[in-house]
């Protein structure tokens, strides 16, 4: 029994000593230039189904079916805007934390 609890032990130790580590720089810089671009996707793809709604009109004179298809269409782009700002803030995020991280090695600090 001893010896599962010391193994256990270890492995804790081993994860909170790996967790408490910052990634290089390059790995931040690689993460924030991949998470722009799936940002700058996003937002290409918001404004060309924003562009695709507006061309298309709904021709229906029920007003039930007015309002599901404008609940369902503001419900759409704001996913698709809602993962743009997601992505954008992420690469600004990993921007900064390489911009540290550098910083920190730069001046000889343990990170």
């Amino acid at each position: 029994m001893s010896e599962i609890t010391q193994s256990s032990d270890n492995s804790v130790a081993q994860t909170s000593k790996a967790s408490s580590t910052l990634p290089g720089p390059l790995r931040c810089f690689v993460g924030a230039i991949v998470a722009g671009v799936i940002a700058y996707a996003l937002y290409n793809m918001t404004g060309a189904i924003a562009h695709s709604f507006a061309a298309k009109p709904v021709h229906n004179d029920s007003y039930i079916v007015q309002r599901i298809t404008a609940a369902v269409r503001t419900l759409v782009i704001g996913m698709s805007a809602l993962g743009t700002g997601v992505f954008g803030l992420a690469s600004v995020g990993l921007l900064g934390l390489g911009i540290q991280v550098l910083i920190q090695r730069l001046r000889g600090q343990s990170v």
